[in-house]
């Protein structure tokens, strides 16, 4: 068995990319326009996976937007999804800047919560060690459900 994607389902894909993207940081790899369907796929890596994903070798994150509205509900029985990243604390600090709200500081230097456009609650992991728990983020309550 290989673990190939996760699905997640967006109402605005251009608020979603520009989140995932241009915020996170992650890469589009492909993208399928359904006409007939009325929907558009776009596969997205993680930057360190971008190779290795459009080889099929890494997980792919794939944004399904229907082209007719729907109202998705945010039902927590979906989880997560889970990033390892180089620098928690600078992460956090450019998605604050971006305007993003941390609903779980990583005041442990490990792990953060935040979520999408669409209410995907996002897990941000320190890659190897802990970082030294650190101001603001020490001090930082959290903010709304993850």
């Amino acid at each position: 068995m290989q673990y190939l994607h996760t699905m997640v389902r967006v109402s605005d894909l251009e608020a979603s990319l520009d989140f995932y993207c241009r915020k996170l940081g992650m890469v589009e790899v492909s993208r399928k326009e359904a006409p007939q369907g009325r929907f558009t796929l776009v596969f997205l890596a993680a930057p360190g996976d971008a190779d290795q994903a459009s080889a099929s070798k890494s997980p792919l994150l794939e944004l399904t937007y229907n082209w007719d509205p729907e109202e998705y509900s945010a039902g927590r029985n979906f989880g997560h999804l889970a990033f390892r990243v180089d620098d928690i604390y600078g992460l956090c600090q450019k998605l604050m800047d971006d305007g993003v709200t941390i609903n779980r500081p990583p005041r442990d230097g490990h792990m953060a919560f935040v979520r999408s456009p669409d209410g995907i609650s996002i897990e941000l992991l320190q890659k190897g060690d802990s970082l030294p728990p650190a101001e603001p983020w020490q001090s930082m309550e959290n903010i709304g459900t993850w």
